[in-house]
């Protein structure tokens, strides 16, 4: 079956990446997985805390402080046995924040040296960050026909739920490259927030969209517009 199938003109074959790809994906790996584990200790610090009637801010630019608070009013309320542990949660927080901020150098090193990212960058909501996940993950543009192909691979587009020759499209497929596809979203989010704070261009595509759908619905839809340029430009 494996021989049938290679012998179709049609059949397309995984890509093979090079060393260099590979290194810059583990770079890309190895942060999004300190990210999780800082994310997951943060978590772990408020809700702790929480239980001793320490409410903290949601983020990790308000858990900086609590390591001053830690040796000021919050501990002396805390338990004996808790203060140890809650330096030690403080102490491998920081800690990830040195090793992420050292992995976003050498991200930031490997865009400004890769042709490919510094193209990719000159899209609105495409950082150094996304360039390099592209650069790194993405097959390559010849693999696709058209934009739309690629939007569909990292699961941009719209399901398909037409029936009785009415069409009918619903939420996104969510299917494909779920790394990227979550780092062009949060891209068009952060160019959708800026918009809604200092306007969209007059007459833009976008300034239409914000006017008539859901924040939401827009940043999506920006997000697949922004999939097809990627393309185009790769």
């Amino acid at each position: 079956a494996i021989c049938e199938a290679a012998q179709r003109p049609s059949m397309r074959f995984v890509a093979i990446k090079s060393e260099e790809q590979q290194a810059s994906a583990l770079v890309f790996r190895t942060r999004d997985l300190l990210v999780r584990q800082r994310t997951q200790l943060i978590n772990a610090i408020r809700g702790h805390l929480t239980e001793y009637g320490w409410v903290a801010p949601k983020g990790p630019s308000h858990v900086a402080m609590l390591s001053d608070l830690l040796e000021g009013a919050m501990g002396s309320s805390l338990p004996d046995a808790a203060r140890p542990m809650f330096r030690t949660m403080l102490d491998l927080l920081e800690e990830l924040n040195s090793k992420i901020g050292e992995l976003d150098k050498e991200i930031a090193r490997r865009a400004r040296e890769d042709t490919i990212a510094r193209r990719l960058m000159t899209i609105p909501g495409v950082g150094p960050i996304t360039a390099t996940a592209i650069a790194a993950l993405a097959p390559p543009a010849e693999t696709f026909t058209r934009g739309r192909d690629f939007a569909a691979w990292l699961g941009l587009a719209p399901r398909q739920l037409s029936t009785g020759g009415k069409q009918k499209l619903g939420s996104i497929t969510k299917m494909g490259e779920r790394t990227l596809r979550r780092l062009i979203i949060i891209g068009s989010s952060a160019v959708v927030l800026q918009a809604s704070k200092r306007g969209a261009p007059a007459g833009s595509w976008l300034e239409q969209m914000m006017a008539r759908k859901p924040r939401m619905l827009v940043t999506v839809a920006l997000a697949n517009k922004t999939a097809r340029i990627i393309w185009a430009l790769l």
